[in-house]
């Protein structure tokens, strides 16, 4: 059993749902709620919080990509495919999310020791531990060719089918993964291949952006050979978790943070709607 899980699990852990709030639901306020938590957790007003979440048809861009030199006609490529596009707050480069993605957030409270890595560790040893026939198969490098290449992309057979970030603000640490639970990974990267060809349009750029092989991404239910689906995989998370020896809760937000959530959202929000308008 992992030291690192059994460490920071066995506690009390909130539980928030968001995989069932539907298309409506905007990417922006998932960056807002994690935001939200970082805060009431770092301020220890609140316990460690497993938030999982889901959105419909979206692509999220990183700063970078909001700089490239046709961005106008990368953004109207990718509203072709019907895809809503915002741009995070954080950093990173472009991904996809739609209804086969489960994103999962781990917040906990920034204790002295807890390094970046630590907290990639902590969100690789969760993945292998919910997917423990296939451990020894699960990869943690940079897949190169897969878009938003990191060095904790997870893989199968060189294929990814994940990618963790972080956020760490105001003590808190928000480690993210999304997760491509069903359909198929190589369409996802077609799409933002081609978000890249007509956004960079052969014009120099200031950051190397990702040369996409489509044939580097797949799914968890393409990599296993069985069908997946975003509550299985989220009951998977549960289980595990409790395992390790959470106790889950299922509070909702505070009346303070639901005021901090507000705030943080028109802030995104005004935020997002420069970078787009740049």
């Amino acid at each position: 059993m992992s030291l690192l899980l059994q460490q920071h699990l066995s506690q009390p852990w909130r539980f928030l749902d968001h995989t069932s709030f539907g298309p409506t639901f905007q990417a922006l306020q998932s960056f807002a709620y994690d935001d939200t938590l970082c805060t009431s957790i770092g301020k220890s007003q609140s316990p460690p919080t497993l938030r999982a979440w889901v959105h419909h048809n979206t692509v999220v861009l990183g700063i970078q990509d909001s700089r490239l030199p046709q961005i106008k006609a990368g953004i109207e490529a990718l509203k072709g495919f019907q895809h809503d596009v915002i741009v995070r707050n954080s950093g990173g480069l472009a991904v996809v999310l739609d209804s086969g993605i489960l994103n999962l957030s781990l917040v906990l409270k920034e204790e002295k020791g807890f390094s970046i890595d630590d907290g990639y560790e902590l969100m690789y040893e969760l993945i292998c531990s919910m997917f423990q026939d296939h451990r020894e198969q699960i990869e943690a490098r940079e897949i190169v060719g897969s878009y938003c290449p990191g060095s904790y992309d997870l893989s199968i057979d060189g294929k990814k089918f994940a990618g963790i970030s972080q956020r760490r603000i105001r003590g808190g640490v928000a480690v993210q993964i999304y997760l491509c639970v069903s359909g198929s990974g190589a369409e996802r990267a077609k799409m933002i291949r081609t978000f890249y060809d007509k956004a960079v349009a052969g014009q120099p750029t200031k950051f190397v952006y990702p040369r996409i092989k489509p044939e580097t991404m797949a799914s968890l239910s393409e990599l296993l050979g069985q069908p997946h689906n975003v509550s299985d995989v989220l009951l998977k998370a549960l289980m595990t978790l409790q395992q390790h020896g959470a106790s889950l809760l299922t509070e909702s937000l505070s009346a303070d943070e639901w005021l901090l959530y507000e705030q943080h959202f028109a802030r995104i929000s005004e935020r997002n709607e420069k970078l787009l308008a740049e």
